[in-house]
């Protein structure tokens, strides 16, 4: 299965930006999970509303699909701006960082996912904007260049990233708060599942609750998928009431087990285990071995694996454990 078919991938898939955006919390209060992030964001957001400034820049980090650009719309909503969201990859010139900012109104959010992807020369540019709130460009080549400084209305810039340590040291200290996501506990993603079901009118079993939710890697993005499966699932067997028997025979079909692994994962696990005696080995040589790159590996199957105690990342290479022997039913030798 490709990296980009997976039902289990936490990156937003092409053809249901709506349905994200139906089920998307409009305020902090109906924002489930990462408690302590919540808090923290609460007190900047009231602090900053009582000064009548936007939020401090804000810097967001985690694995894929855990919130990040959701918490960027509430933000924001609460100050009472709009939200313009674009991507590290598709900033590639100055003109194109400078379009975004001169366009802000006052409150205005600019949210940059992957922002650890910004070209040096745009980021530079952020710079000033982020500390001074100012925008200083360069206009023209050689003898005849000058430099232009524009003043810009008060705005909070959010970067979103997977890769914390990707970021520069000088663009990673301009930010006032730094907040990493984590995955999500079962509770919260049950809260999470009831909240999706009740606004798209699916009646779940509470059973079927707790299904969904310990296979959905502790991914909201992940969780709300799954129950579009299962809603299409109970469409086709034209039941009122979606049971845990449907919810397994839905992620069955998808080659989804009961920790939330797909055959992708259940490879990776396998070759390291059957032509690698568990490791260690390389990432390189993984990579070769799966048909993947370097960057799937690191960053969509290895750190749910390595969150629940199935792979451990060494010096040496990559080991599996005794709970991924377990769990895939094999002896360890």
């Amino acid at each position: 299965m490709a990296t980009n078919d997976r039902v289990i991938t936490g990156s937003l898939l092409t053809e249901e930006p709506s349905f994200d955006e139906s089920l998307r919390p409009q305020t902090l209060e109906q924002f489930v999970g990462q408690p302590r992030l919540k808090k923290s964001l609460d007190i900047a957001l009231r602090a900053a509303k009582s000064r009548h400034h936007s939020v401090d820049h804000t810097l967001l980090y985690g694995p894929p699909g855990l919130g990040k650009t959701t918490l960027s719309h509430i933000i924001a909503i609460v100050q009472g701006g709009s939200i313009h969201v674009t991507a590290g990859p598709a900033l590639t010139r100055v003109g194109d960082v400078a379009s975004l900012l001169t366009n802000l109104e006052t409150n205005d959010v600019l949210f940059i996912d992957e922002i650890h992807r910004l070209p040096s020369s745009v980021e530079e540019t952020l710079y000033s904007a982020m500390e001074d709130g100012r925008l200083d460009i360069v206009l023209g080549k050689g003898p005849a260049a000058r430099s232009v400084s524009l003043e810009l209305k008060p705005f909070t810039l959010i970067g979103a990233t997977t890769k914390l340590g990707a970021l520069s040291s000088p663009l990673r200290s301009r930010f006032g708060i730094i907040g990493k996501l984590e995955y999500y506990q079962e509770s919260d993603l049950s809260h999470v599942i009831k909240r999706s079901a009740s606004i798209l009118s699916i009646r779940l079993e509470d059973s079927a609750v707790h299904e969904l939710a310990i296979r959905s890697r502790g991914t909201p993005r992940i969780a709300n998928r799954l129950l579009r499966r299962v809603r299409d699932m109970g469409h086709i067997k034209n039941v009122e009431v979606i049971t845990k028997d449907i919810v397994k025979e839905t992620t069955d079909l998808l080659e989804i087990d009961s920790l939330g692994l797909d055959a992708g994962d259940r490879d990776l696990l396998r070759t390291i285990i059957t032509h690698h005696h568990g490791g260690p080995v390389g990432l390189s040589t993984l990579s070769s071995a799966l048909s993947e790159d370097d960057s799937t590996i690191e960053d969509v199957y290895e750190p749910y694996l390595m969150q629940i105690g199935l792979l451990s990342r060494t010096k040496a290479g990559r080991i599996v454990t005794d709970a991924a022997y377990a769990h895939l039913g094999l002896k360890k030798p």
